[in-house]
């Protein structure tokens, strides 16, 4: 009798600490109001850093679902990988492009986090990431991360890595040069502008190992081939690949 009373009350006791914390965030959202980082709508009570409305407006891919997709075709003939998987499609007005634009260039890392642990847990859940070793991020050129002060695939990558456990590996792939923007660049000057551009500085860290290349976009694929190109020439290994979006036309 004397358990289940102490039992009823600490489960009241939790509740009304909960209702309270509630309350505290409701009084302190009229002063300081919490806005969604992709519109900048209020945020309500469950809703952190993105807001439904930008979460359910974001075509998704499913291709986590499909073997032989049209982002694992674009690859073929160009470097060897064993899946490939994009969360939304990314096109002029998508909101992920928005999204992307903000986490690159005006600080929302949450963004990049945020999404990339809401599809680690769809990955997880699917199977994708069966058998993955590492994940690692696309590199930017250490100039370039010092003038934007992070690199946004990081993020995305720890995302990744808070829902499905497995570990994150920076620096496992590492940039040659510094090269301009890709944004204007037709597919062949994209290939030609990275196509010498990584290199794996330590093979054996990588050796018989399935590694999981994350980036934000995906427009050509261009640097995602690359970055394959210079793991297969480190050693024998297994890459996949992940993006936060992928061009609208590799998604049809």
């Amino acid at each position: 009798m004397v358990c289940v009373i102490y039992y009823n009350f600490i489960m009241v006791s939790r509740c009304n600490v909960l209702h309270i914390s509630d309350i505290g965030d409701d009084f302190l959202s009229l002063f300081l109001p919490r806005l969604c980082l992709g519109c900048r709508a209020h945020l309500v009570r469950g809703e952190r850093v993105l807001c439904t409305d930008c979460l359910l407006s974001m075509a998704r891919t499913d291709f986590h679902r499909k073997r032989d997709n049209t982002l694992e075709q674009a690859f073929w003939g160009r470097c060897l990988v064993e899946r490939a998987a994009a969360f939304s499609v990314y096109n002029r007005g998508s909101r992920i492009r928005k999204l992307i634009h903000a986490l690159k260039y005006n600080g929302g890392t949450e963004i990049g986090r945020m999404l990339g642990e809401l599809y680690g847990n769809i990955l997880a859940e699917s199977g994708f990431m069966t058998d993955i070793d590492m994940i690692v991020p696309v590199p930017l050129h250490p100039a370039r991360q010092r003038q934007r002060g992070y690199n946004q695939s990081d993020y995305i990558a720890f995302g990744l890595s808070d829902a499905s456990g497995v570990a994150v590996k920076k620096n496992i792939i590492r940039r040659a040069i510094k090269t301009g923007s890709q944004t204007k660049r037709g597919r062949y000057e994209r290939w030609e502008n990275v196509k010498s551009l990584f290199f794996v500085p330590d093979p054996e860290v990588v050796m018989g190992r399935h590694i999981l290349v994350v980036d934000d976009v995906i427009t050509t694929g261009s640097t995602m081939e690359a970055c394959v190109n210079a793991l297969h020439e480190a050693g024998e290994v297994k890459v996949s690949l992940v993006a936060l979006a992928a061009a609208q036309k590799l998604t049809l």
